[in-house]
C-alpha cells in the first residue's frame, strides 16, 4: 500500500502541472527481439526513373541509375567513370548498362571497343544480336577496302582538323610542337584546305606541301622558304607514318561511306590495334574529333559514348585536352562519356596528371570494383570516398562495387538478366575447364557469397563508426 503522503504529493502534482508520466521497469529480452524496437535504415537511393542497375546490398532496395534523368539535380555532369581490376564485372556491367539504356528509343550509344577475343572485338557479339556491323579498324584491312577515317573529312571544321593534326604529331612525338613546326603546319593546312575543292582532302596533300611549302607562306611572314621547309620536316615525317608506314591505310584516304552514324549503337572495333602502340591513342583521339562534328548534334538524342582502355585517352596530355572540350562541349546536347580505367594510378601518376584531374573532375559518378589495398586507399584519396568505403572496397567479390554519384555512396550488386548472360560473358578463353564465371554460379552460390560480403562489410563499417565515434567522445 502507498504512502498516504507520496499519494497526496502526487495528486497535488497532478492538479498543478498535469498528469505525471508513469515510470515503467526496465524490460530484460534478447537483441534479436529487440531489433524491431530501432528498426533499420537505408540512404536514400538515386530515384525510379532510369535503368535498372542491381539492387543495394545493405538493404536490398533495386538500384535504379541514369545520368539523364539525374544531370541538373543531383548530378552536376552525366559523365561516369569505372575502375578495378580486370574479372570482377566493369565488363558485364557496361554491357548489360547499354542493352538496358538502348531501350530508351532516344538514347544512343558509341563504344571504342580496345578488347578483343575470338578475332573480333568483345563487344560483337551484342552488335550481332543488335543486326549492326562494327567499324573495323585494322591497318592490314585497310589496304585491302576496309574501314577509313579522314582527319581531313570536310565535316569537320578547319579549326577542328588543325587541332587534330596537332594531336596526332605531338602524341607521335611525345612533346608539343614549337613554334615554328606549328607555323609551318598552319600554313600547310591553309594551302590545301583552299585550294583542293573537287574531293576531299587528305594527309598525302598535307605531307607533300610540307615536303614543298608555297614561296607565297614564306613572303607572308617574311622568312625564307628553306627555313620553312626545314621547320616542317619533322611534321611530315610523322604524318608519313600514317600515309606509309604501319598505321597506313587508316586514315590516309577518304572516309569510308556507308558509316551508319543514325544506328542505334555504334561499335568502333579496335581490337586488332596494339594497345601498347602509339596508334592507339593517335586512333581514339582521330576517332574522338570525328564523332564530335559528325555524330552529336542537337537533335535531343540522349547520346552515350562509352571508352574501353580509357587510359589512353586520359593518360596523353595531347589527346586528353580534345576530350576535355568534348565532354564540355557534350554536356549541353546530351552526351554522357564513360571511360572504364583499371587502375586510377594509370592515369593520376602519369604526364596528363593535370588533364586526367580536369577529366576526373567532371565524372560525377564513379563506380569502383574490388582492388588492392593501397590502390583503395589512393583511389579514395583522390576522388573523395568516406574511409568506410575504401576499407570495404579489397574485400568486394565479383559483381559488387561501390557506387558514388555525387557523393551519395552506396554498395551496390550488379544483376544479370537470363537474356543477357550469354551477351555479356567475355572470358571463355580464361574460364573454359576452370573456374565457374561468378554471374553462372548456382543461386545458392550466389547468395552465400553475397551474404559473407554483407557481413563482412558490415562488420567493418560498424568497426569503422564505432572508431569515429570514439574520437568524437575524446575531442
Amino acid at each position: 500500500m502507498r504512502d498516504p503522503l507520496s499519494a497526496l504529493s502526487d495528486a497535488f502534482t497532478s492538479f498543478l502541472f498535469g498528469k505525471v508520466e508513469t515510470t515503467r521497469l526496465p524490460v530484460r529480452t534478447s537483441t534479436g527481439q529487440a531489433q524491431a524496437v530501432y528498426l533499420p535504415t537505408a540512404a536514400p537511393g538515386l530515384g525510379d526513373s532510369g535503368v535498372i542497375i542491381g539492387r543495394e546490398v545493405y538493404s536490398g532496395k533495386g538500384y535504379i541509375y541514369d545520368p539523364f534523368q539525374l544531370y541538373g539535380q543531383q548530378l552536376p555532369a552525366p559523365h561516369w567513370l569505372v575502375l578495378g581490376e580486370s574479372g570482377n564485372g566493369k565488363s558485364a556491367l557496361e554491357k548489360t548498362y547499354v542493352l538496358r539504356q538502348l531501350r530508351f528509343r532516344d538514347r544512343q550509344v558509341v563504344v571504342l571497343d580496345a578488347q578483343g577475343e575470338d578475332g573480333v572485338g568483345e563487344w560483337n557479339l551484342i552488335a550481332q544480336e543488335l543486326g549492326i556491323t562494327p567499324i573495323r579498324l585494322d591497318p592490314t584491312a585497310a589496304l585491302n577496302g576496309g574501314i577509313r577515317l579522314n582527319p581531313l573529312d570536310p565535316s569537320i571544321t578547319t579549326t577542328g582538323q588543325l587541332a587534330l593534326l596537332r594531336t596526332i604529331i605531338e602524341v607521335a612525338m611525345g612533346h608539343g610542337l614549337d613554334e615554328r613546326s606549328g607555323f609551318a603546319l598552319k600554313v600547310a593546312h591553309a594551302y590545301v584546305t583552299a585550294t583542293i575543292i573537287d574531293r576531299q582532302p587528305v594527309l598525302m596533300d598535307i605531307v607533300e606541301q610540307l615536303r614543298h611549302p608555297e614561296p607565297e607562306s614564306a613572303e607572308a611572314m617574311n622568312v625564307d622558304i628553306d627555313d620553312v621547309r626545314a621547320w616542317g620536316l619533322d611534321v611530315a615525317l610523322v604524318l608519313d607514318r600514317l600515309v606509309d608506314g604501319d598505321l597506313r591505310g587508316m586514315f590516309d584516304g577518304p572516309t569510308t561511306v556507308g558509316i551508319d552514324l543514325d544506328a542505334p549503337l555504334i561499335v568502333f572495333d579496335l581490337s586488332h590495334i596494339d594497345r601498347n602502340s602509339i596508334a592507339m591513342p593517335i586512333l581514339m583521339a582521330i576517332v574522338g574529333v570525328w564523332l564530335e562534328h559528325t555524330w552529336i548534334r542537337p537533335d535531343r538524342k540522349k547520346r552515350i559514348f562509352l571508352v574501353e582502355e580509357a587510359w589512353h585517352i586520359i593518360n596523353s596530355p595531347f589527346v586528353a585536352q580534345l576530350f576535355q572540350r568534348l565532354l564540355k562541349f557534350g554536356r549541353r546536347l546530351g552526351l554522357s562519356f564513360v571511360a572504364v580505367v583499371h587502375h586510377l594510378s594509370d592515369v593520376v601518376d602519369g604526364a596528363a596528371a593535370k588533364e586526367a584531374a580536369a577529366i576526373l573532375k567532371m565524372a560525377s559518378t564513379r563506380t569502383i570494383y574490388a582492388q588492392k589495398t593501397d590502390e583503395a586507399r589512393a583511389t579514395g584519396r583522390v576522388i573523395g570516398l568516406p574511409r568506410w568505403a575504401v576499407e570495404i572496397i579489397p574485400t568486394l567479390t565479383p559483381g559488387i562495387a561501390v557506387w558514388d554519384v555525387n557523393g551519395n555512396v552506396q554498395v551496390v550488386k550488379h544483376l544479370i538478366t537470363e537474356a543477357e548472360r550469354p551477351l555479356v560473358f567475355t572470358d571463355r578463353a580464361m574460364t573454359e575447364g576452370s573456374a565457374p564465371d561468378p554471374h553462372d554460379l548456382l543461386p545458392d552460390d550466389i547468395r552465400a557469397a553475397e551474404l559473407e560480403a554483407e557481413q563482412r562489410a558490415a562488420r567493418i563499417e560498424h568497426q569503422q563508426r564505432m572508431n569515429e565515434s570514439s574520437e568524437s567522445t575524446v575531442a
